[in-house]
Formats: structure tokens, sequence, C-alpha cells
């Protein structure tokens, strides 16, 4: 790789870089602002938060990185034009082929790179986020452990806690129970402790009052105990084992999916078929991405109002790209024998990415022939 190659692709790595930084950060600030009032208002704490945020990281760069390259492409080339640089290197006789092989090694590594995300990071990612979104949905404890506020830990419960003590005492206790229809219990104790069985969690409460209120006779009937047990465990969903998502599975899992497999683990089969296929896909794919951007930049000329024109072309070229991967995942989860649909997305980029290569290096020998 020569001094202009390296010049080139140190250019695109570093602006790469700050695209994929700032991109990032303000897709995971409205992804981490959802997922921060969730997990507070079911009483978890912050280093859950930190822990589900970060969990959620892979997948939000392999959605930002392809946005990145282009943008970082786009900005390079804007400014080789604009600083002249371009027409020099043209001039000194670099086609437009040799000008977008160091764009075309930045794809490769942005390949790389998202084949990891995709087939690795990603799927290991999500798996723990599943699971442990289900451990702190199935975690009534922390719903529970918030004095001074009336709380509702679920539909039909409300809870108040005064105080709770250093060893998970707590202190004057109001709970109220309308999940039962027909009927109010309201139950008031001294003292608490929220315990673990095996059925379930349970609260135990000391020295307290149960009151009971008949909703269509309004009656109350009250009834005074030294100790009482309510059981938490039928409060929480009869879940077993967790539903498994096609995102979690590995990609090699993925290609040799049957449609006997996809029927155990309840996903469609078409499903199974896409989501491998499609992590090699966009491998693919990311790689023409800032060919495509190079190319079109590379028809225009150095102008007192820029370039606007290219930029324009290579957006609208780029952007229909994801209808077309919808449309074929729509295609190929109706029938998994479509599976080379899952390509059509990388197919297409290639071809535009070549035909605007061919225009660019056209465009350079008609100027050749333009006389000084």
């Amino acid at each position: 790789m020569g001094h202009i190659d390296r010049y080139i692709l140190r250019q695109l790595i570093l602006l790469f870089g700050f695209f994929s930084l700032v991109l990032v950060s303000v897709y995971w600030v409205n992804q981490a602002a959802r997922l921060f009032d969730s997990l507070i208002a079911d009483g978890q704490n912050l280093s859950v938060f930190l822990e589900f945020s970060a969990l959620t990281l892979p997948w939000i760069v392999q959605l930002i990185l392809p946005v990145s390259a282009f943008v970082a492409t786009l900005y390079i080339f804007n400014r080789l034009i604009g600083e002249s640089e371009l027409v020099v290197l043209q001039t000194a006789g670099l086609s437009a082929l040799r000008l977008v092989r160091p764009v075309f090694a930045f794809g490769v590594l942005m390949a790389i790179l998202i084949a990891l995300l995709s087939n690795i990071l990603a799927p290991t990612a999500r798996t723990q986020f599943m699971d442990r979104q289900e451990e702190v949905a199935d975690d009534l404890t922390g719903r529970f452990l918030r004095e001074g506020e009336f709380i509702h830990p679920t539909d039909g419960l409300t809870v108040y806690i005064r105080a709770i003590s250093d060893l998970g005492e707590f202190s004057d206790l109001f709970l109220q129970d309308q999940t039962t229809p027909g009927a109010q219990v309201t139950y008031t104790a001294r003292n608490a402790l929220l315990v673990r069985s095996e059925t379930g969690p349970r609260l135990v409460m000391f020295d307290g009052t149960a009151q009971t209120l008949d909703l269509e006779t309004g009656r109350l009937a009250t009834v005074q105990f030294s100790d009482f047990t309510y059981d938490l465990g039928g409060l929480i969903a009869e879940g077993g084992l967790r539903r498994i998502s096609a995102r979690e599975l590995p990609t090699g899992l993925l290609l040799r999916a049957t449609p006997e497999m996809a029927e155990r683990l309840g996903i469609g089969y078409g499903r199974l078929v896409f989501e491998g296929h499609d992590r090699l896909a966009q491998s693919l794919f990311v790689i023409f991405v800032p060919i495509i951007a190079a190319a079109s930049l590379m028809l225009g000329s150095f102008s007192r109002f820029g370039v606007w024109k290219q930029i324009l072309i290579a957006v609208m070229l780029v952007l229909p790209m994801q209808i077309v991967r919808n449309a074929a995942e729509a295609q190929v989860r109706a029938d998994a024998d479509l599976w080379l649909l899952s390509y059509a997305q990388p197919a297409i980029a290639a071809l535009v990415a070549a035909v605007m290569l061919g225009l660019a290096m056209r465009r350079r020998k008609g100027w050749r022939r333009v006389p000084l």
C-alpha cells in the first residue's frame, strides 16, 4: 500500500471513528432514556441500568457502523475535492479505480468489524440481556425496597413502607390487595420481612391487622394477627423456560436450521434462515457503501458551490437499499427456499458501485481529452 493509500485510509478511519462516536452516542442516549425509565420505575439501582446499557451497545454499534462509514467517505472525498487534492492526484495520472483502492480496503475493515459484531458479540450480548431482563422481571424485592412512598409492584397491589432497616426489616407496613374480584383486603403491620421460599417470595408480617371489605355488601371484617404470611409467588407469571430469540442463536446453527428445529424453538423457519444469511449479507454490504460514496463524488469536480449534487446522488443510491433488504426479508420469511434473496442488498450495492465507478473512470478519460 502506497503513501496515497495510507493517507486516504488514515483519514477515513479517523473520521469514521468520530462519526461513529457521535451517532452511537445519540442513538444510545435515546435507548438509554427508555431503559432508565423502565428499570428505575421497577426499583432497580444504577448498576443494573449501566449493565443493561452496556449489553445494548453491540447491536447499536452494528446498526450505526454502515452509516458512519458512508458519512466518513462522503466527508473525506468532499474535502479532497474542496482542497483540490483530488484534482492533483488525477492530474498525476491516478485513475478512479486507483483512488478507490484505499476505500475498498476501508470497506473490508468495516466488513470484518461488522462480522465480529453480528456473529459473535451481538448474539452473546443479546442472550445476556434477555437473561438479565428475565431475572429483573421476576425480582419483586427491588420493587418493595422503597421506603416512604406508595408503590404499585403489580396491578391491584399497593404497598407503603415507612422505613427499612439495614437488615432489610420493614417498619409500619401498609399493603392493600385488590387482586381478588369483589373484595379488598388491607393489611397493616408493625414489622415485616421479605423472604425467599421454594414457591417464590413471601412477605411475613408481624403484629398487624387484616381488614377485608366485601365490595358487594359493604361489610368489613377485621382480623388481628401476631404473624401472617402473604404469598407473593402468585404475582409472578409462571414462565418456565425463557423463549429464545433468533438473534441470540449462533450463525452456524442458523445456517443449518431445519423446520423441525424451528418448530421446537417456536420461531418461523424462514425467520431463522433469513437471520443467518443476513448476518453474512450485512458484512458484504458494508464493503460497497463507501465505494458508492467515493465514486459518486468523483463524478464532480472543484466548484465554489461544492459537490452537493453528487452527495445527493450518493444518498439517493444508498437509501433505497434498505427497502430492498426489507422486501427480501419478507420473501424469505414466507418461503425459506428463497434464501438467496437475503444477499439481494449486497448484490445490488456491488452492481451500483461498479456502475458508479465505471462512470467515474469514463469521466476521467473524457476530462483528459480536453485541450489545455
